[in-house]
């Protein structure tokens, strides 16, 4: 039996059907060990029932994330900038446009997801492209805020990324990070690395953490962490 039907067994034990078809699609593309190209490839192969899968009953990490948002931009959203990292389909741009919110950019390196989301008129434009240490095609100090939900996992985004995030966003403005709470210690990555670059960035007055919550349900039973940065 393999790591992810082992996995799947296990959540099957607590869970209904449609819950484990959700648990395993959403497991199986950061599933333990898996390259930043599998996990796009994985994705593009789920994007036919991606919307059922990670829908808003199950995944509540995109309603999570444009409530920190417009919890930070309480006037003038529609002014705001924003880039939606890891946007996949579209699921928070739809959020923070029912929330007030009309000047977004997506940014996701699948592009069967950023096919849907254009579709639904969201963005202004979108980059197909990876969040890593790599320069992303955007010049600095664009957006007043940078928000990233469900990027954080196994062979997703690494800790690397945050400088391109910090750089791409104004003094002042807002990098909202929400993520799974317990990859902070399953996932390598961040158990590691996530730490250590946050607080660079701190010390070298890039940004300074604004908030760090825990909040339950996030994706079905389990908790989340919402990180809030603000540029210096």
């Amino acid at each position: 039996m393999s790591e992810l039907e082992k996995e799947v067994k296990r959540f099957a034990e607590t869970h209904n059907g449609e819950q484990v078809s959700s648990y395993r699609a959403v497991y199986n593309v950061g599933r333990h060990g898996i390259s930043t190209k599998e996990s796009t490839d994985a994705y593009h192969n789920w994007s036919a029932t991606y919307e059922q899968d990670a829908g808003p009953d199950k995944f509540r990490g995109p309603v999570i994330a444009a409530e920190s948002v417009a919890a930070f931009y309480r006037t003038h959203r529609d002014k705001v900038l924003i880039l939606d990292v890891a946007c996949g389909t579209g699921f928070v741009g739809q959020e923070l446009q029912k929330r007030g919110f009309k000047q977004m950019d997506g940014l996701d390196p699948c592009s069967s997801l950023l096919e849907k989301a254009r579709a639904k008129n969201i963005y202004r434009k979108e980059f197909c492209c990876y969040l890593n240490d790599k320069p992303l095609p955007i010049e600095d100090n664009t957006y007043d805020c940078a928000v990233l939900s469900g990027g954080m996992m196994e062979g997703h985004v690494p800790c690397s990324g945050l400088y391109q995030l910090a750089r791409v966003v104004k003094p002042g403005g807002l990098v909202c990070i929400v993520m799974r709470e317990e990859f902070l210690e399953h996932v390598q990555e961040y158990r590691d690395n996530l730490e250590p670059v946050i607080t660079d960035l701190e010390s070298r007055a890039i940004w300074r953490l604004a908030s760090r919550t825990v909040v339950p349900n996030y994706f079905l039973d389990k908790n989340g962490v919402v990180f809030n940065f603000v540029k210096c």
